[in-house]
């Protein structure tokens, strides 16, 4: 057993912060003190660690010690393999974990296009998460209207009821009450919410309009990409011809369905992946850096007032740049 130690706890945190997370300050960190005994002379840091912090998973507590929050005799520790000696004295500042600190209001700008007391619609910039998870537990959209308005803390994930992939821009509309969350969940459901993006292909399309309806699940070869497969579920997107040029289509998609990644993957097998789409084959071009779609417009009925709403939003910058190199040489 490790012996606690009466020593005070209040020792100023290490300052050394996991990428994307803030960091509580000083006074805000429990910090945990112990004595190794005889019985763990020799042991693994962190199976002591485990032992005087075993709410913790052993993966977060070895990250604490590479990070500087694990002290030996007053020394930072940054080697988790390292074997203690009885009468060591511990010091282990309880930094939370990131998944802990996700849910967490950050003030952010946001364009709104439109907001009342049930709901808004944002122009999401290319970038920006829409919800916290592995890699990006904080600066995601969640985030962000969490800091807007109170009510959002009380909504399943904060009013979000459809996504955009990090680096697609455009519409998305957020509900703010949970009678507008649930109606507007119902409408993406019977497809009564009308969206359509504007994207930027490899390849020339070999019709004017195309309708692909192939079923999208995970991929089994790769599980961070999803695929065309048998038994996936059901989806559909109307592709139309805009321009072309260099070897590359300007095209209007519509969604009839929301699977994830759906415009790229339906593109992506039918052998037109978007432009700098690197997940799904599309190599750079036309100095983008990220895939070339954008949620150009957004049309539904708002679920309580019952008012039709239509918005489109504009291009940002590099794409728009990019789709006049396209359609002005058409």
């Amino acid at each position: 057993m490790v012996e606690p130690s009466q020593a005070d706890a209040s020792r100023p945190a290490g300052d050394s912060v996991e990428e994307g997370v803030d960091l509580p300050e000083a006074d805000e960190l429990e910090v945990r003190t112990a004595v190794v005994d005889a019985a763990l002379h020799g042991e693994r840091l962190d199976k002591v660690l485990v032992s005087m912090a075993g709410e913790f998973s052993r993966n977060h507590l070895q990250s604490l010690v590479t990070r500087g929050h694990v002290h030996i005799d007053g020394v930072a520790q940054h080697t988790a393999a390292r074997r203690v000696h009885a009468g060591q004295r511990i010091e282990l500042e309880l930094v939370p974990t990131a998944e802990s600190q996700a849910f967490r209001p950050q003030a952010m700008e946001l364009v709104v296009m439109f907001e009342d007391d049930d709901l808004l619609v944002l122009d999401k910039p290319a970038g920006l998460v829409v919800h916290p998870a592995a890699g990006n537990w904080s600066g995601t959209l969640l985030n962000g209207l969490l800091a807007r308005y109170a009510t959002a803390a009380t909504l399943p994930r904060a009013g979000i009821v459809h996504r955009l992939d990090k680096d697609t821009s455009g519409l998305m509309v957020v509900g703010k009450t949970l009678a507008a969350v649930t109606a507007l969940v119902r409408a993406i459901a019977s497809r009564e919410v009308h969206r359509s993006y504007l994207a930027l292909a490899h390849g020339i399309l070999g019709a004017s309009t195309l309708s692909i309806e192939t079923p999208i699940g995970r991929d089994p070869r790769l599980r961070t990409r999803m695929a065309v497969v048998a038994g996936g579920k059901p989806a559909r997107t109307d592709v139309e011809l805009l321009a072309s040029a260099a070897r590359i289509s300007a095209l209007r998609c519509t969604l009839h369905s929301g699977r994830t990644h759906q415009i790229r993957v339906h593109l992506a097998a039918r052998g037109h992946p978007l432009v700098a789409d690197a997940l799904y084959g599309g190599a750079p071009a036309l100095g983008l850096s990220r895939q070339a779609l954008h949620a150009a417009r957004l049309s539904f009925t708002h679920p309580l007032s019952g008012r039709r709403l239509d918005f489109e939003a504009p291009m940002p910058a590099d794409l728009a740049e990019a789709w006049a190199r396209i359609t002005k040489a058409t």
